[in-house]
Order: structure tokens, then sequence, then C-alpha cells
């Protein structure tokens, strides 16, 4: 069977780290299995869901290379769901309750004080035929249950947690639909998974008792439920959700430099007993497996990211970075400089040390009569690819200078920094007549 995932985002906001995960584990647990990744967008909330997040979700996907193989939209599907739903209505398996809020509330708390789980009483279910017109007469709508069969425990061999078991005695019939005739989530959902032929669903580990509920809901409808894996939530660095982590988006990852193949590289790992390393994303592809997947908060820093990010950018060819980088800058550049960056954006700070002007640097009297030195014999030099070679070789046997003493000045007259790309790259970008001129200076 074709192992069909799919990604379920509500347009209700911008994608964050944490829903980013998600949707790629789906697109690599897809891939890895020559199966399809698809793209449901959760859009029965009318008065919240706006069309630039569509939009939005589809251009963060597009820029991960986290492609759906489909696209579906609950607004498109509201004749399924009415059809689907006349079926549990048929079969007794949702009926309806009137309550209100406070009442509901008010149940809860009578429960509570008890010493009992604060269920649902199931108390609309003594209503008659004749209670529910009475209700209609006095325009009293009614909101709708799923009727959980409470006889049957609910299990499943969860692809990540093992073993669960629910107890449906002690679960409230949950809501699917409003008074107003709109939906809930979990129906929906289910009947998406059932019609759209997904396999398998890996959702963060606050979807459990949904899950629970939703099995009941597959058997309602005469289906198979899919494998489902939960995934421990992420954490910040400090070890705690925390609101920056929730409102991290793509825009601002982008904006910050960070390359989609280091985002995905973290998240591809993180959660699982293997390692993060700056990976291609066949490598990422290959090694996924929910085995390795552990129950502890996986932990998401932004430092790690930006180291991952340096080594991305690090094996990244020219053709990849070419667009990005300033005018004047070639593959030769590229290649020189690219070893010092953490980000791409870095490289136009290098490039003005190559094309000037430069600082001056701080060169004490000694190293400066040296640097004078070292000009006339570079001045004599043939200018080939290999000139620094040839040059502070000759420095060297005419003064005497070795190591740090003769490489660091020559380099601060140079770029006027004590760090910085090979020389030995970085001076035929300089050029002769820049070079000379800088070390006159």
């Amino acid at each position: 069977m074709t192992t069909v995932t799919r990604f379920a985002p509500s347009p209700t906001g911008l994608l964050h780290v944490g829903n980013i995960r998600t949707a790629l584990h789906n697109w690599m647990l897809a891939r890895k299995a020559g199966g399809r990744f698809l793209l449901r967008i959760d859009d029965t909330d009318a008065e919240r869901s706006r069309e630039d997040y569509v939009e939005a979700i589809r251009a963060d996907l597009g820029w991960l290379g986290l492609t759906p193989d489909g696209e579906e939209r609950q607004s498109a599907r509201g004749e399924l769901y009415e059809r689907e739903f006349a079926r549990l209505v048929a079969a007794g398996r949702v009926y309806r309750c009137y309550e209100s809020a406070q009442e509901l509330d008010l149940k809860r708390k009578v429960l509570l004080g008890r010493g009992l789980p604060p269920i649902y009483d199931r108390a609309a279910l003594a209503l008659s035929e004749a209670d529910h017109a009475a209700k209609a007469a006095a325009g009293e709508l009614p909101h709708w249950r799923f009727l959980l069969d409470r006889d049957v425990p609910i299990t499943w061999d969860d692809g990540i947690r093992g073993g669960q078991h629910f107890d449906p005695a002690t679960m409230s019939d949950p809501v699917v639909r409003r008074a107003d005739g709109s939906w809930l989530y979990m129906l929906p959902s289910v009947i998406d998974d059932i019609d759209m032929g997904v396999t398998s669903v890996l959702r963060g580990e606050d979807h459990v008792s949904n899950t629970a509920t939703q099995l009941q809901m597959f058997t309602a409808l005469g289906a198979a439920p899919p494998a489902f894996a939960h995934e421990a939530l992420l954490v910040g660095s400090e070890g705690k959700l925390s609101k920056r982590l929730g409102s991290l988006g793509m825009a601002e990852l982008r904006e910050s430099g960070i390359e989609p193949e280091a985002l995905v590289a973290l998240l591809a790992r993180l959660g699982t007993s293997q390692p993060v390393e700056a990976l291609r994303r066949d490598e990422l592809v290959a090694s996924f497996d929910l085995a390795t997947f552990g129950r502890a908060p996986a932990r998401f820093d932004e430092a790690e990211l930006h180291r991952i990010n340096a080594g991305i950018v690090h094996q990244l060819p020219f053709a990849r970075a070419a667009h990005l980088l300033p005018e004047g800058m070639g593959e030769a550049a590229w290649e020189a400089i690219r070893p010092n960056l953490g980000h791409i954006g870095e490289a136009a700070g290098w490039w003005q040390v190559v094309t000037g002007p430069i600082a001056a640097s701080a060169i004490g009297d000694e190293d400066a009569a040296f640097v004078r030195e070292a000009g006339a014999v570079l001045a004599g030099l043939e200018w080939t690819d290999g000139v620094w070679k040839d040059w502070t070789g000759a420095v060297k046997e005419r003064t005497g200078r070795k190591g740090k003493a003769l490489f660091l000045p020559l380099r601060m007259a140079l770029t006027g920094l004590e760090h910085g790309p090979d020389m030995a790259a970085l001076l035929p970008l300089i050029g002769r007549e820049r070079a000379l001129e800088r070390l006159a200076r």
C-alpha cells in the first residue's frame, strides 16, 4: 500500500518552526517510502482564516523544498462532510445537545467537587423528539456530539510512543458541530483522512487524546484508521516552551540569513537519537526512522541552527549562491570567501575587503618598514595564481621573518584585518595594483 501522509495547517496565522518540523517529518516519511505528501488547508474557521496566510503557507513550504503532491481545502469539502455526518446521524453516533457554555462549566465543577472526572453526563440523550421539537419552536439550535462507545477500550500501537490505552468511560463525547452548523476539528479531519487515502498520521503529542477519540470515528464510518505516531513537542534551549519559539516564523529566519537546507538539517533530526549534522536532503531522508524518536521534549536552539547554517554555507556551490552575492563577485571569490561565512549575506563584507577601500590597519613602525620592503619584493615578481606562496617565500628569504611575524603584518596591510580567508586565494582577487597600493600605504 502506498504511504500517504499529510500536513494540515489552519490558515489563521503564519507557520512557526514547530509547524514546519511536523510538515518536514511527514514529507520525509512519505519520501522515504516512495509515497505521497499532501497539504490540507484546514480553513473551516471562516472568521479567522485568511487567504494571505494560505499563500504564506505555500510559500514557506516551497522555500524549504517541501512540495506537496496534492492539496485540499476543507472549505471546499462541505458536501462530503454533510454526507458522512448524515450517515452518523442515521447510525445514532451523533446526537443533539443544547447546554450553554455556562451550564457545561457548572456541571464540570459539580463533578470535580465530588471527586469525579469532569466528563459530559449525556443528559441530552434523554430528550424525546417532542423535547427537540419544543426547543426548535423556541428557537434553540442544537450542537452535536459524537457518541463514544464506552464498552470498548481504545488501543493502538503508536509509531513513537508505543502501546497506548484509553478508557472511553473517562472521556467526554466530543462536540463535532456547533449550533451555527460550523465544524470543529475532529470529525472533518477523520473524513478527510479517509477520503484522501491517508495511511500515516505523524503529529505532535498534544494530539494523543484526539487520536483516541478519532479512532472510534474511523470505526463508526467503516474505515480502517491510519497508523498514528506522536512526536514530542519542541521546547526552547532553556528547556521549556517559550513565546519566542511559538512565533519564530520563516520570514524572520530568511531575513537573518538562514538557508532552507540548514533548517531542514536541524529539524530533521531534532528529537531523535541521531546527531544533528549539515547533511544533504537525500541523506536525511534515507536515515529517517520513527524508531529513533524519543519521548523527551525536543530542544530547539537558535545558536545550533546558525552553526548548522555555517556548515551548509561552506558546502554551497557558486551556482546556488550567485544570485545573492554582490555584483562582480565570481566563482573564484566565492570559493575563497565561503569558508569564512556563517551566512551568505556576510559575503558582501568580505568582497569589500577585496575591492576596497579598506581601513588603514594599526601596524607598528617596525612592521610598517617590513611591509614596505615586502611590497618592493612583490613589485619585482611575476603575478600568477601562486603569487602568495612565491612572494612570502622570497620575503622570508630576504628578511629572515617567518610564521606569524611574516604573515600577520602582510595580511593586516592587505585586508585591514587580523583574520580572514586564505591569503593564497585572496591575494589574486585583490590584484597587483590594489595590493601594491595597500602595501605602500
